[in-house]
């Protein structure tokens, strides 16, 4: 019987690596990967869910009662309804922005509580339970696609839940630091998240693959009450994850482990579930609260941002028993430190930019270029930065420097969002837009494949800058400030979008990464770095 808790493990002691180590951190990695690609591709689900519910008309309910049934045209009742439409329609479409946005915040505020986790519930108890929590978001978006009326409140809660797949990644990471040995950090950590990664690019693909299909009809209601149709599967986008979230979970149970290293007082699994469900409900609280100020309120997101990070960590801080509360503040001591912040900053220009990029891709290709066909194609830019995210850990691990590496992908990522911005401007100016479709996409995919360069060798820099007791803790918190990307991003190009300007969003990003560029070598490959080329 499989060994769930393992209270000897030293992967630094060659020889143990050879006879122990390697076969249980092997089998522990190729289980999280699909745990985290399936984490992903649930998060990340509106990305493309909501360029189909544009296509057909999703109103949230918001039109029920508009209409210019009776009114003579050019009157002031007919004028006054034709404007009436036209706003509810622009609200609309921003809504259709939020979902991501939503589902990006709460991602992103989950990853706090999950950058703690291992240390207190143990690695194989956090990653079943995270992976098992899926299946309510699937269930639920399921459920609310079959009808085509179903509320934007509905549909936001659930964005909300699937933020339960954006957290995955902060306690998927730190607990993957914990099996390989320092010199194969950049392997371990690359091959989770870059595999993992790629669930974005496969639920892009999936979904519009199933959609059609009337093979989860018999759950609920099509869309529009006939069976048949183009909008007939649609549900499946919701539905076809839960089996393989399902088997998922059931691996995770009962083929991975605790290790003493990543968590010193191993817990049972009821123990390890319990403070997991605690931690996973506190992100959530901080969550509902700002998607709450965002859309209830119309609270500007950068007041929104720092309250919910507020919040997050003051109930984890005083709202937990005290023997998670005691783990906490040991923990919280890396927010004192400055190269914490440092590498954060720069995770996000990667990270960030990678997962607010895959949220925002389909619906501004859609806006941008209404005639192309990219729903065939936007799959390859989170495919691409997945996939080259391994490449830039083990280029870090053979120059020895993830700084280096780091450098050349920023600057690659600060030409490439300027060449997006260019061919944006000239698809707005041309009378066919779709000519600068090609230029367009190439340029993006050179961003996103930069993005990734960058996460891996970002990564591989952070277990050299701190010791083996913060890197984790750092690794866990930097993946969650940095998954903000996926909340700003949406909400950045929404904006521009309907200001007729999406050009400016991307020179805001450009202008963020020339200071992650100054930063990354103030500190750690100028005259007076801190650190010699991490």
């Amino acid at each position: 019987m499989l060994k769930t808790n393992i209270k000897e493990w030293n992967v630094e002691d060659q020889g143990f690596w050879e006879s122990t180590g390697n076969k249980i951190a092997n089998r522990n990695l190729w289980i999280s990967i699909p745990a985290l690609l399936l984490a992903f591709a649930v998060w990340l689900m509106w990305s493309i869910i909501i360029t189909y519910m544009d296509d057909f008309g999703y109103t949230f309910g918001m039109m029920k009662d508009l209409s210019l049934d009776g009114l003579k045209e050019g009157t002031l009742e007919y004028n006054a309804m034709v404007e009436k439409i036209k706003s509810v329609k622009d609200e609309i479409a921003l809504l259709y922005y939020s979902l991501p946005a939503i589902a990006g915040l709460a991602g992103a505020t989950l990853r706090l509580p999950n950058a703690f986790m291992i240390s207190m519930a143990g690695g194989r108890n956090v990653i079943f339970v995270t992976t098992l929590l899926l299946i309510v978001p699937v269930i639920g978006t399921g459920i609310g696609l079959s009808d085509i009326n179903t509320s934007f409140g509905f549909f936001a809660v659930m964005a909300l839940l699937s933020g339960f797949g954006g957290g995955n990644f902060s306690s998927s990471m730190n607990n993957i630091s914990y099996f390989f040995p320092k010199r194969m950090q950049g392997y371990g950590l690359g091959m989770n998240a870059g595999i993992g990664n790629l669930g974005v690019a496969v639920m892009q693909k999936l979904i519009p693959f199933v959609v059609g299909f009337a093979f989860f009809g018999v759950v609920g209601n099509s869309i529009g009450g006939e069976g048949t149709g183009p909008l007939a599967g649609l549900q499946n986008a919701g539905w076809v994850w839960v089996p393989l979230i399902a088997l998922s979970s059931i691996a995770a149970f009962f083929g991975m482990n605790n290790v003493i290293t990543g968590t010193p007082n191993i817990p049972t699994t009821i123990q390890g579930v319990s403070k997991t469900l605690l931690m996973v409900f506190y992100g959530l609280l901080a969550a509902s609260v700002g998607a709450y100020l965002l859309k209830g309120l119309s609270v500007n997101m950068w007041i929104v941002l720092p309250i919910v990070i507020v919040l997050a960590v003051l109930l984890m801080k005083f709202a937990t028993p005290s023997s998670i509360r005691e783990n906490l503040n040991k923990q919280f001591s890396i927010l004192s430190n400055k190269h914490n912040w440092i590498m954060t900053i720069i995770y996000t220009m990667t990270f960030g930019s990678f997962i607010g990029f895959s949220a925002a891709f389909p619906k501004l290709c859609q806006d941008v270029f209404p005639t192309a066909d990219y729903r065939l194609w936007v799959f390859i830019g989170p495919a691409l930065g997945a996939l080259v995210r391994p490449v830039g850990g083990i280029i870090a691990d053979k120059v020895n420097s993830g700084s280096k590496v780091t450098m050349w992908s920023t600057i690659t990522q600060i030409i490439a969002a300027l060449a997006v911005a260019y061919f944006v401007i000239q698809a707005r100016e041309s009378s066919d837009s779709l000519e600068y479709w090609w230029p367009f996409f190439a340029a993006f995919m050179v961003l996103f494949i930069s993005t990734g360069i960058g996460n891996g060798s970002t990564f591989r820099s952070i277990p050299y800058i701190f010791s083996k007791e913060k890197a984790g803790p750092v690794l866990g918190w930097s993946a969650a400030i940095a998954a903000y990307g996926a909340f700003i991003i949406p909400i950045v190009f929404g904006q521009q979008v309907k200001a007729g300007t999406p050009e400016y969003a991307l020179y805001g990003f450009a202008g963020y990464y020339v200071i992650c560029l100054l930063l990354n070598w103030w500190y750690y490959q100028g005259p007076k770095r801190e650190f010699n080329n991490p």
